[in-house]
């Protein structure tokens, strides 16, 4: 199955970046981008997973990190390593950069299609909703969060999910530098050299089984219960 990472409404950054659109790590900036870091534990063993976040137009990075709590300003589990920044010349909320939707009136012109949310006011109206939603790792998490946003920014039916945020973000996303990588996949290289040389190839068809059985996990979350949750 292929997953599509690149609607056609959203574009990736490839140009040069406008100063407003400078990314900044030692301060932790980073406008209009996806951003990512492992997590502790579970990226030790699938490296291929980690914790996203949004940058606002700002910089500040917008993140779900737990039940009816989205963080401001403080990503949770650590630095960014990974990110994606997007164009702003290509996307549906450059249509009308001068338009801003404070109001809950206006906001419903914007999903009724008369207008186009901008970049943080899209952001804000996701970050409203899910201050109110209960965490779960499988329908309702940081990945939801931010499909959520793209999802209000380009219309509800352009298709982004959990899957196909995570895998954006994988082979799409820059490294902000060489020891973000480091960090992110010296921790799995350990384990797995350990795992060899200890449990040798039980050790390496049980790691494939995990990543086998979190895939269709998500999945099945993505594609099935959440139509039969809305059923």
């Amino acid at each position: 199955m292929e997953l599509d990472t690149e609607p056609k409404v959203m574009m990736i950054e490839h140009a040069s970046i406008p100063n407003s659109m400078h990314i900044d790590p030692t301060r932790a900036r980073f406008p209009r981008c996806i951003v990512w870091t492992p997590l502790p534990v579970i990226s030790w063993l699938l490296p291929f997973i980690g914790h996203v976040g949004i940058g606002r137009e700002d910089g500040v990075i917008v993140d779900f990190a737990g039940p009816n709590y989205v963080s401001v300003d403080n990503f949770a589990f650590g630095p960014v390593a990974r990110y994606l920044q997007i164009t702003q010349e290509k996307s549906s909320i450059g249509q009308h950069p001068s338009a801003t939707f404070r109001t809950e009136e206006e906001y419903r012109l914007v999903e009724s299609g008369r207008y186009h949310y901008t970049w943080d006011d899209a952001l804000k109206k996701t970050t409203q909703e899910y201050q109110k939603q209960t965490y779960s790792v499988l329908t309702c998490n940081c990945h939801s969060f931010l499909a959520n946003h793209l999802n209000r920014l380009e219309s509800q039916s352009s298709g982004w999910n959990v899957v196909n945020v995570a895998a954006l973000i994988l082979f799409k996303g820059k490294w902000v530098n060489t020891p973000s990588m480091v960090r992110s996949y010296l921790p799995f290289m350990v384990v797995l050299f350990m795992g060899i040389t200890f449990g040798g190839a039980n050790f390496l068809t049980l790691l494939a089984f995990v990543v086998f059985l979190l895939f269709g996990w998500y999945l099945c979350g993505t594609y099935y219960l959440k139509n039969i949750i809305q059923l």
